[in-house]
Protein backbone atom coordinates (compact mmCIF):
# COMPACT_ATOMS: atom_id res chain seq x y z
CA UNK A 1 0.00 0.00 0.00
CA UNK A 2 1.56 3.26 -1.06
CA UNK A 3 1.49 5.76 2.02
CA UNK A 4 -0.49 8.54 1.78
CA UNK A 5 0.71 11.95 0.81
CA UNK A 6 0.80 14.62 3.18
CA UNK A 7 -1.14 17.88 3.02
CA UNK A 8 2.13 19.56 1.31
CA UNK A 9 2.42 17.08 -1.08
CA UNK A 10 -1.32 17.32 -1.75
CA UNK A 11 -1.37 21.07 -2.08
CA UNK A 12 2.20 22.24 -2.56
CA UNK A 13 0.46 26.07 -2.40
CA UNK A 14 -0.05 25.33 0.95
CA UNK A 15 2.14 28.04 3.35
CA UNK A 16 3.39 27.72 7.16
CA UNK A 17 0.50 28.66 9.32
CA UNK A 18 -2.28 28.60 7.21
CA UNK A 19 -5.88 27.22 8.61
CA UNK A 20 -6.47 23.75 7.83
CA UNK A 21 -9.69 24.26 9.73
CA UNK A 22 -10.69 27.05 7.14
CA UNK A 23 -9.40 24.56 3.95
CA UNK A 24 -12.11 22.18 5.72
CA UNK A 25 -14.82 24.78 5.98
CA UNK A 26 -14.25 25.47 2.68
CA UNK A 27 -14.16 22.17 1.72
CA UNK A 28 -11.04 22.53 -0.11
CA UNK A 29 -10.12 19.71 2.49
CA UNK A 30 -11.95 16.77 3.65
CA UNK A 31 -12.46 15.79 7.43
CA UNK A 32 -9.63 13.39 6.86
CA UNK A 33 -7.31 16.50 5.51
CA UNK A 34 -7.50 14.48 1.84
CA UNK A 35 -7.69 17.36 -1.29
CA UNK A 36 -10.87 17.38 -2.44
CA UNK A 37 -10.49 17.33 -5.84
CA UNK A 38 -13.91 18.62 -6.82
CA UNK A 39 -12.47 22.07 -6.02
CA UNK A 40 -9.23 21.61 -6.65
CA UNK A 41 -9.41 23.72 -10.01
CA UNK A 42 -11.47 26.60 -8.32
CA UNK A 43 -8.74 26.90 -5.71
CA UNK A 44 -5.81 27.03 -8.20
CA UNK A 45 -7.47 30.07 -9.67
CA UNK A 46 -7.72 31.67 -5.90
CA UNK A 47 -4.27 31.05 -5.67
CA UNK A 48 -2.86 32.50 -8.13
CA UNK A 49 -4.98 35.20 -7.53
CA UNK A 50 -3.59 35.97 -4.57
CA UNK A 51 -0.38 36.08 -5.82
CA UNK A 52 -1.67 38.81 -7.73
CA UNK A 53 -3.33 40.75 -4.60
CA UNK A 54 -0.93 40.29 -1.98
CA UNK A 55 1.92 42.64 -3.32
CA UNK A 56 -0.76 45.67 -4.45
CA UNK A 57 -2.18 44.83 -0.23
CA UNK A 58 1.41 45.21 1.06
CA UNK A 59 1.83 48.58 -0.91
CA UNK A 60 -1.42 50.30 0.09
CA UNK A 61 -0.26 49.41 3.60
CA UNK A 62 3.42 50.49 3.72
CA UNK A 63 1.89 53.77 2.09
CA UNK A 64 -1.35 54.84 4.14
CA UNK A 65 -0.50 52.59 6.77
CA UNK A 66 -4.03 50.66 6.47
CA UNK A 67 -5.88 48.85 3.87
CA UNK A 68 -9.47 47.86 3.07
CA UNK A 69 -10.50 45.40 0.23
CA UNK A 70 -14.03 44.81 -1.40
CA UNK A 71 -14.62 41.56 -3.42
CA UNK A 72 -17.60 41.57 -5.29
CA UNK A 73 -19.89 39.19 -6.69
CA UNK A 74 -18.19 37.10 -3.48
CA UNK A 75 -20.22 34.07 -3.78
CA UNK A 76 -18.97 31.34 -1.03
CA UNK A 77 -15.77 33.77 -0.02
CA UNK A 78 -13.18 31.75 -0.86
CA UNK A 79 -10.90 34.78 -2.25
CA UNK A 80 -11.86 36.59 0.81
CA UNK A 81 -11.27 33.68 3.03
CA UNK A 82 -7.95 32.74 1.98
CA UNK A 83 -6.58 36.45 1.66
CA UNK A 84 -7.87 37.15 5.34
CA UNK A 85 -5.98 33.99 6.50
CA UNK A 86 -2.70 34.66 4.24
CA UNK A 87 -2.73 38.17 4.60
CA UNK A 88 -4.53 39.97 7.14
CA UNK A 89 -5.00 37.68 10.34
CA UNK A 90 -0.99 38.10 10.86
CA UNK A 91 -1.55 41.93 10.82
CA UNK A 92 -3.37 44.32 13.38
CA UNK A 93 -5.06 46.08 10.93
CA UNK A 94 -7.23 46.15 7.16
CA UNK A 95 -10.63 44.83 6.52
CA UNK A 96 -12.11 42.67 4.00
CA UNK A 97 -15.33 43.14 2.83
CA UNK A 98 -17.37 40.42 0.74
CA UNK A 99 -20.39 41.50 -1.01
CA UNK A 100 -22.79 39.05 -2.31
CA UNK A 101 -25.98 39.12 -3.39
CA UNK A 102 -27.56 35.91 -2.20
CA UNK A 103 -28.33 36.67 1.38
CA UNK A 104 -27.82 32.59 2.62
CA UNK A 105 -24.40 32.80 1.09
CA UNK A 106 -23.72 35.85 3.32
CA UNK A 107 -25.39 34.24 6.23
CA UNK A 108 -22.97 31.20 5.70
CA UNK A 109 -19.39 33.33 5.45
CA UNK A 110 -20.72 35.92 8.89
CA UNK A 111 -21.13 32.33 10.45
CA UNK A 112 -17.98 30.93 9.37
CA UNK A 113 -15.49 34.16 10.10
CA UNK A 114 -16.97 34.30 13.91
CA UNK A 115 -16.15 30.27 14.03
CA UNK A 116 -12.81 31.17 12.86
CA UNK A 117 -11.92 34.25 14.64
CA UNK A 118 -11.52 36.49 11.05
CA UNK A 119 -13.02 39.98 13.33
CA UNK A 120 -11.95 41.94 10.74
CA UNK A 121 -14.23 40.25 8.10
CA UNK A 122 -17.54 41.89 6.96
CA UNK A 123 -20.11 40.29 4.53
CA UNK A 124 -23.07 42.25 3.13
CA UNK A 125 -26.19 40.97 1.32
CA UNK A 126 -26.77 43.11 -1.94
CA UNK A 127 -25.82 43.85 -5.46
CA UNK A 128 -22.93 45.76 -6.81
CA UNK A 129 -25.00 48.91 -7.31
CA UNK A 130 -26.92 48.67 -4.07
CA UNK A 131 -23.99 48.72 -1.92
CA UNK A 132 -22.09 52.20 -4.02
CA UNK A 133 -24.61 53.83 -1.95
CA UNK A 134 -25.37 51.38 1.56
CA UNK A 135 -24.62 53.14 5.04
CA UNK A 136 -22.16 50.44 5.81
CA UNK A 137 -19.57 50.66 3.33
CA UNK A 138 -17.03 53.34 3.70
CA UNK A 139 -16.36 55.85 1.38
CA UNK A 140 -12.58 54.51 -0.38
CA UNK A 141 -11.52 51.18 -0.82
CA UNK A 142 -8.06 50.66 -1.41
CA UNK A 143 -8.86 47.60 -3.79
CA UNK A 144 -11.46 46.05 -5.22
CA UNK A 145 -11.71 42.41 -6.76
CA UNK A 146 -14.14 41.16 -8.77
CA UNK A 147 -13.51 37.08 -9.56
CA UNK A 148 -16.06 35.93 -12.30
CA UNK A 149 -18.36 38.33 -11.87
CA UNK A 150 -21.29 37.70 -14.51
CA UNK A 151 -21.89 40.36 -17.51
CA UNK A 152 -22.93 43.94 -16.41
CA UNK A 153 -21.51 42.80 -12.66
CA UNK A 154 -18.18 43.33 -13.52
CA UNK A 155 -18.77 46.81 -15.23
CA UNK A 156 -20.43 47.48 -11.87
CA UNK A 157 -17.72 46.55 -9.76
CA UNK A 158 -15.28 49.11 -11.99
CA UNK A 159 -18.23 51.85 -11.12
CA UNK A 160 -17.96 50.46 -7.58
CA UNK A 161 -13.95 51.26 -7.44
CA UNK A 162 -13.90 54.86 -9.52
CA UNK A 163 -16.47 55.92 -6.68
CA UNK A 164 -14.72 54.44 -4.19
CA UNK A 165 -11.39 56.14 -5.15
CA UNK A 166 -9.68 53.02 -5.65
CA UNK A 167 -5.94 52.71 -6.13
CA UNK A 168 -6.29 49.01 -7.40
CA UNK A 169 -8.74 47.24 -9.39
CA UNK A 170 -8.38 43.40 -10.33
CA UNK A 171 -11.63 41.93 -12.17
CA UNK A 172 -11.45 38.28 -13.74
CA UNK A 173 -14.62 38.97 -16.04
CA UNK A 174 -17.04 36.29 -16.98
CA UNK A 175 -20.43 35.42 -19.22
CA UNK A 176 -20.02 39.04 -21.10
CA UNK A 177 -22.89 39.29 -23.07
CA UNK A 178 -24.54 42.99 -23.03
CA UNK A 179 -22.09 44.05 -25.34
CA UNK A 180 -23.08 41.01 -28.25
CA UNK A 181 -26.98 41.36 -27.42
CA UNK A 182 -26.30 45.00 -28.85
CA UNK A 183 -24.30 44.04 -31.73
CA UNK A 184 -27.00 41.50 -32.71
CA UNK A 185 -29.77 44.14 -32.75
CA UNK A 186 -27.57 46.43 -34.94
CA UNK A 187 -26.14 43.49 -37.29
CA UNK A 188 -27.98 44.45 -40.55
CA UNK A 189 -26.70 47.98 -40.24
CA UNK A 190 -22.96 46.68 -39.47
CA UNK A 191 -23.11 44.14 -42.58
CA UNK A 192 -24.66 46.86 -45.03
CA UNK A 193 -21.69 49.75 -43.69
CA UNK A 194 -18.84 47.98 -42.53
CA UNK A 195 -16.35 45.03 -44.34
CA UNK A 196 -15.25 44.16 -41.41
CA UNK A 197 -18.73 43.78 -39.37
CA UNK A 198 -17.90 39.74 -41.17
CA UNK A 199 -15.93 39.48 -37.81
CA UNK A 200 -19.52 38.93 -35.88
CA UNK A 201 -21.14 37.91 -38.54
CA UNK A 202 -22.10 34.21 -37.62
CA UNK A 203 -24.24 33.88 -33.59
CA UNK A 204 -20.58 32.15 -32.57
CA UNK A 205 -18.63 34.80 -33.65
CA UNK A 206 -21.12 37.20 -32.14
CA UNK A 207 -20.65 35.89 -28.70
CA UNK A 208 -17.03 35.69 -28.77
CA UNK A 209 -15.92 38.98 -30.05
CA UNK A 210 -18.37 40.73 -28.22
CA UNK A 211 -16.55 39.16 -24.58
CA UNK A 212 -13.32 40.42 -26.48
CA UNK A 213 -14.79 43.92 -27.19
CA UNK A 214 -16.67 44.28 -23.60
CA UNK A 215 -13.10 43.79 -22.07
CA UNK A 216 -11.51 46.25 -24.63
CA UNK A 217 -13.79 49.11 -23.43
CA UNK A 218 -13.54 48.16 -19.61
CA UNK A 219 -9.82 48.95 -20.62
CA UNK A 220 -10.45 51.96 -22.17
CA UNK A 221 -12.81 53.37 -19.63
CA UNK A 222 -10.12 52.30 -16.59
CA UNK A 223 -7.35 54.34 -18.77
CA UNK A 224 -10.01 56.97 -19.38
CA UNK A 225 -10.21 57.53 -15.22
CA UNK A 226 -6.47 57.54 -14.98
CA UNK A 227 -5.68 53.71 -14.56
CA UNK A 228 -2.68 52.05 -16.06
CA UNK A 229 -3.94 48.35 -17.07
CA UNK A 230 -2.37 45.36 -17.43
CA UNK A 231 -4.11 42.66 -18.99
CA UNK A 232 -3.01 39.13 -18.85
CA UNK A 233 -4.35 35.06 -17.69
CA UNK A 234 -5.10 34.15 -14.39
CA UNK A 235 -3.99 30.51 -15.03
CA UNK A 236 -3.90 27.93 -17.78
CA UNK A 237 -6.50 27.86 -19.95
CA UNK A 238 -7.04 24.22 -19.50
CA UNK A 239 -7.96 25.24 -15.67
CA UNK A 240 -10.64 27.85 -16.90
CA UNK A 241 -11.94 29.56 -20.30
CA UNK A 242 -13.15 32.59 -18.46
CA UNK A 243 -9.18 33.32 -17.72
CA UNK A 244 -8.98 37.24 -18.61
CA UNK A 245 -7.02 39.06 -15.65
CA UNK A 246 -7.24 42.78 -15.89
CA UNK A 247 -5.43 44.58 -13.49
CA UNK A 248 -5.67 48.77 -12.91
CA UNK A 249 -3.60 50.99 -10.84
CA UNK A 250 -4.17 54.55 -9.93
CA UNK A 251 -1.04 55.77 -9.48
CA UNK A 252 -1.08 59.41 -11.18
CA UNK A 253 1.17 57.58 -14.24
CA UNK A 254 -1.32 58.82 -16.78
CA UNK A 255 -1.47 62.39 -17.96
CA UNK A 256 -4.73 64.46 -18.54
CA UNK A 257 -3.70 63.76 -22.10
CA UNK A 258 -3.52 60.04 -21.92
CA UNK A 259 -6.64 59.74 -20.50
CA UNK A 260 -8.36 61.70 -23.12
CA UNK A 261 -7.03 59.89 -26.02
CA UNK A 262 -8.49 56.80 -24.06
CA UNK A 263 -12.23 58.62 -23.78
CA UNK A 264 -11.49 59.56 -27.38
CA UNK A 265 -10.97 55.85 -28.36
CA UNK A 266 -13.61 54.44 -26.64
CA UNK A 267 -16.05 56.42 -28.02
CA UNK A 268 -14.42 55.71 -31.56
CA UNK A 269 -15.00 52.12 -30.91
CA UNK A 270 -18.55 52.58 -29.43
CA UNK A 271 -19.50 54.39 -32.79
CA UNK A 272 -17.58 52.28 -35.40
CA UNK A 273 -19.33 49.18 -34.14
CA UNK A 274 -22.62 50.55 -33.70
CA UNK A 275 -22.63 50.58 -29.95
CA UNK A 276 -24.21 53.96 -28.97
CA UNK A 277 -26.78 52.65 -26.20
CA UNK A 278 -23.41 51.67 -24.26
CA UNK A 279 -22.10 55.39 -24.07
CA UNK A 280 -23.50 56.23 -20.83
CA UNK A 281 -21.72 52.67 -19.18
CA UNK A 282 -18.08 53.14 -20.37
CA UNK A 283 -17.88 56.80 -21.70
CA UNK A 284 -18.37 58.41 -17.81
CA UNK A 285 -17.02 61.67 -17.43
CA UNK A 286 -13.67 61.49 -17.06
CA UNK A 287 -11.93 62.80 -13.80
CA UNK A 288 -8.43 63.96 -13.15
CA UNK A 289 -6.11 61.82 -12.23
Amino acid sequence: MKPQKTLKEQLPELREGQSVALLQELHILTREGKLNQDTRRKLKQVYHLVQFIEPLLAEVLNARGDVTLADHGAGKSYLGFILYDLFFKSRPVGWVTGVEARAELVAKSQALAARLGFERMRFLAATVQQSLDHPDMPARFDVVTALHACDTATDDAIAFGLAKQATHMVLVPCCQAEVAGVMRQHKALSLARKPLAELWRHPLHTREFGSQITNVLRCLQLESHGYTVTVTELVGWEHSMKNELILARRDGGMRPAQQERARERLLQVLDELNLQPLTERFATATEPA
